[in-house]
């Protein structure tokens, strides 16, 4: 009887993510995609359903080569959903390798800290979540623009001349992204460099080894999981953002975030846009999918 209980509750407690995967995932999911494989109607909601699943499975089936894929050919079509998906994925890119260019060094610091110190360096790290995002973003607008306190500064420095032109462009983007996520990719490589056993590094250098050399063959190694699990969640929701490359980046700057809003909102051309946000997720999904696999195997051959 105790085995059957606890066979019951363990799979209870294996169920309710898996549940909660189908709810707030799978369910919404699917509903995007079928708005996306529908045509826009000047009506409320603003498209014609391409099949109704309350008709029952038979008129599914009929309607299923009837569907209207012509929402994703229109996007490989049309060069502004394209070079936005590129430039998303390079804006996003740069901005993990900067934000680990940042963030290493800080999680690095904190975690060779004395021990007394360091909730209070973790504090200071998580200390800009207490304020608004939106109001964060904001401030660099003061920061960055021509008359900012970044201008301002430099120009009493006798650095520069001029004021610097750097809000509504790339640069302000990357330092907005860069400012906005650096917590999520110095928690994760903090984490790990402060399991780590430093008399493995110790160990190296009475052999001879230098500090330099010692930290790139076993420190660095050592917190890669991470490292990577803080690209990725730099990655992940820099290439669908919006609010920093509109406030930031200015009418010049190329996102796809800022192309689903407009489609959503401004052309509400509610099929295009379902169909832009599914390529974006299997973009970011799939290589995820086939990584976590790959790591799986070559954890299984080391075994």
């Amino acid at each position: 009887m105790q085995k059957l209980i606890s066979s019951i509750a363990s799979r209870l407690v294996i169920a309710v993510p898996y549940l909660w995967l189908l709810i707030f995932f799978l369910i919404p999911f699917f509903i995007v995609f079928k708005i996306s494989l529908s045509q826009v109607e000047m009506a409320i909601p603003p498209y014609s359903p391409a099949f109704d699943l309350s008709a029952g499975w038979q008129a599914f089936k009929n309607s299923f080569s009837q569907f209207a894929w012509d929402n994703y050919i229109w996007l490989v079509e049309d060069p502004l959903y394209y070079k936005a998906y590129l430039s998303s994925l390079l804006i996003a890119g740069v901005s993990t390798v900067l934000t680990l260019i940042v963030g290493y060094p800080i999680a690095y610091g904190m975690a060779r800290a004395p021990a007394t110190i360091r909730p209070t360096l973790l504090m200071l790290v998580i200390l800009p979540f207490w304020t608004s995002f939106l109001i964060r973003v904001y401030a660099w607008i003061g920061i960055l623009k021509p008359e900012g306190l970044l201008n301002q500064f430099l120009m009493w420095a006798h650095v520069i001349g001029t004021p610097l032109n750097i809000l509504n462009t790339n640069t302000a983007v990357f330092i907005g992204i860069v400012y906005s996520y650096l917590p999520f990719l110095v928690l994760p490589i903090y984490s790990a460099l402060e399991k780590m056993d430093y008399s493995l590094v110790e160990a190296a250098e009475d052999l001879g080894c230098p500090p330099i050399a010692a930290f790139w063959k076993i420190t660095f190694p050592l917190s890669l999981p991470g490292v990577i699990a803080g690209c990725f969640l730099v990655f992940i929701p820099a290439v669908g953002e919006f609010v920093i490359p509109d406030l930031l980046g200015g009418s010049q700057t190329l996102m796809i975030g800022k192309t689903l809003w407009n489609e959503f909102f401004s052309n509400r051309d509610w099929p295009v846009s379902s169909a832009v946000a599914v390529i974006l997720l299997l973009l970011l999904v799939v290589p995820i999918v086939l990584f976590q696999r790959a790591e799986a195997r070559a954890q299984e051959a080391e075994k």
